[in-house]
């Protein structure tokens, strides 16, 4: 069973940084995408951040030059750093795998269950 569990969320103040941190279990693919989806409050659901097997990354143009996904060495756990928050980051962050899609949500078919970030201005 495929599992991804979000941790990490909380409260910001504009200008600040929080580091997510999404842990996976059971993923069957050796060719993959991980990434990260936000809904910001009135707004439908868009991709931020994936990464893929390889370590290469895609980032909405939202967040480019503020987030950072990574995946360190072999192992099941990937980070988005966000730094510079803005009240407009704003909403639940979820984290998921699939295989490789970009930044397509309909391609991702495991999910987490989202953590909420929070930056107050």
């Amino acid at each position: 069973e495929v599992q991804l569990v979000e941790s990490g969320g909380g409260t910001v103040a504009e200008g600040g940084s929080l580091t997510l941190t999404c842990s996976v279990t059971g993923f069957p693919y050796s060719s993959y995408y991980l990434g990260w989806f936000r809904q910001a409050p009135g707004q439908e659901r868009e991709g931020s951040a994936t990464i893929d097997e390889d370590d290469n990354t895609m980032l909405s143009d939202s967040v480019r030059g503020r987030f950072i996904i990574s995946k360190p060495g072999a192992g099941n756990t990937f980070f988005l750093q966000m730094n510079n928050l803005r009240a407009g980051d704003t909403g639940p962050y979820t984290c998921a795998a699939g295989p490789p899609c970009g930044l397509e949500e309909s391609g991702y078919n495991f999910w987490g269950q989202g953590t909420q970030v929070t930056v107050t201005s």
